[in-house]
């Protein structure tokens, strides 16, 4: 059967309800059966973000479906992506480059223009792909967001497409979550609802039974799939942290949970790692003794750095490295390890500078532009290959020996103390490559570690959830039939 859906979105009920893994299994699909598909997600909000092949920047999401669609990430698969800065503002990146810092208001006055951004791209994926999975934010009962929505059924509505709608069951309230929705929704919005799809279920499908028929009964509309819970998959998250610790492993890697986060799936590797404890620590908990301290990136460098001494992070810091702990600081943790942070654009709110934790000798002054790359290179201190990408509107200039932590195109990138206690670099994703991740946990005093292949785990992990939502997309497939 073909695929009766040349654009398909897929909303949800409410945030993490699936909606990201049922498009890249839905691409994984259209893919094993040859079709040209691309997925599509025109607002994003998430500070997990991917560098594309046209050299700009994207959810990364969209960049695990582009995998599983099997395409490079390109720019059009996510033309909006709002990056938060704090609790009523974000960076508002169009079509993979910065445009502006907009506070909330500001933004949802831009939203007409930023439609026809997402508008544009919807044009120039439709004319080079049989299909395309579209996926919604959020969800699309948010009544206050719903003037001038790009996200959800604006889109939808935008551009005559289809849409199936995920609930999750194991959070509970499926049916009400499902019924609530529609009752929000417009007539014509709920005309555009195919069908329903109830995700991560566990227990008797029998038991479920009644309440499916009850659902079909009361909406008119058919329950198109019910989907498992998955344990042990490898996705890359589009935002939420998932705060539960790995059990097991003989060496503790700890990372604070700063309030701008940003792409902390840097340490996903680490958690698959079998040798590794890894532990995030947020806000009024303990710190715990370490082997190795790993500063993740921040979308507000200077805020979160100030934060940190707050609750107690610097002299923390300071003792680990004393009694021989390692700590490896990323894109922004490596800035805060210098001697000062400097913003005299206020790229990241008001101008100023700050001083940092000083185990690093170097300043950073943070620039207007933001670098966007993939690298290649060696680390500095074993005979090891790195890969990574480089997301940040900083440069960093050392001021003693100037020690590098890797070789990129002949040319030193990062920093290392003169102690060796202390790394920073400005490559995210330096973990995922299976010779770097190992010479630094030897670096990091992890002896002869065993080395895991994430990119096979996550190659596997869609797989898996393509298998899992075939139902989904034989249902799918025979509603063309009708």
């Amino acid at each position: 059967m073909s695929f009766p859906f040349s654009t398909l979105m897929v909303q949800g009920t409410t945030s993490d309800a699936g909606k990201s893994t049922v498009v890249a299994a839905l691409c994984r699909l259209l893919l094993r059966d040859g079709v040209k598909v691309v997925p599509f997600k025109p607002q994003n909000m998430a500070l997990n973000s991917a560098v594309t092949v046209d050299g700009g920047e994207i959810g990364r999401a969209q960049a695990l479906q582009a995998q599983a669609a099997g395409l490079p990430a390109h720019t059009d698969m996510n033309p909006v992506l709002l990056k938060p800065a704090s609790d009523t503002g974000a960076q508002v990146i169009i079509h993979g480059k910065v445009h502006a810092d907009m506070n909330a208001r500001d933004y949802h006055n831009y939203k007409t223009v930023a439609m026809q951004a997402a508008l544009q791209s919807y044009r120039r994926l439709t004319a080079g792909y049989d299909s395309i999975i579209v996926e919604g934010a959020g969800s699309p009962a948010e009544i206050n967001l719903r003037d001038r929505d790009i996200a959800n059924m604006g889109f939808a509505e935008a551009v005559d497409c289809s849409v199936i709608l995920v609930a999750d069951i194991d959070r509970g309230g499926v049916f009400a979550h499902i019924v609530g929705t529609l009752d929000c929704l417009s007539a014509s919005e709920r005309a555009r609802i195919v069908g329903f799809v109830i995700n991560r279920f566990r227990g008797d499908i029998g038991l479920l039974q009644p309440g499916l028929e009850w659902l079909e009964q009361r909406t008119g509309k058919p329950v198109l799939a019910v989907l498992p819970y998955l344990h042990g998959l490898f996705l890359d998250a589009e935002d939420a942290i998932q705060v539960a610790q790995t059990a097991g492993g003989r060496f503790r890697v700890v990372v604070p949970v700063i309030p701008r986060i940003s792409n902390h799936t840097d340490f996903d590797a680490l958690r698959a790692h079998p040798e590794v404890d890894l532990r995030f620590v947020g806000p009024g908990q303990a710190i715990p003794a370490a082997d190795l301290i790993v500063l993740p990136g921040s979308k507000n460098t200077r805020a979160d750095l100030t934060w940190l001494i707050e609750n107690g992070w610097r002299d923390a810091l300071r003792k680990h490295v004393r009694y021989g702990g390692k700590l490896i600081g990323i894109c922004g943790g490596f800035q805060m390890l210098g001697l000062t942070v400097d913003d005299p654009h206020g790229v990241e709110g008001a101008a100023g500078k700050t001083a940092a934790f000083g185990l690093l000798d170097m300043h950073t002054d943070l620039k207007q532009e933001k670098r966007l790359t993939h690298v290649d290179g060696r680390c500095a201190f074993a005979d090891a290959a790195v890969s990574g990408y480089e997301i940040h509107m900083g440069v960093s200039r050392s001021v003693g020996a100037g020690i590098p932590a890797f070789q990129i195109d002949g040319q030193a990138e990062g920093l290392r103390s003169a102690d060796d206690q202390v790394l920073g670099t400005y490559l995210h994703g330096i973990f995922d490559h299976p010779e770097a991740c190992s010479a630094l946990l030897d670096w990091a005093g992890l002896r002869d570690p065993v080395a895991v292949d994430v990119a096979q785990l996550r190659e596997q992990s869609i797989d898996r959830i393509a298998d899992a939502a075939l139902p989904l997309y034989r249902a799918l497939q025979a509603l063309g039939q009708r």
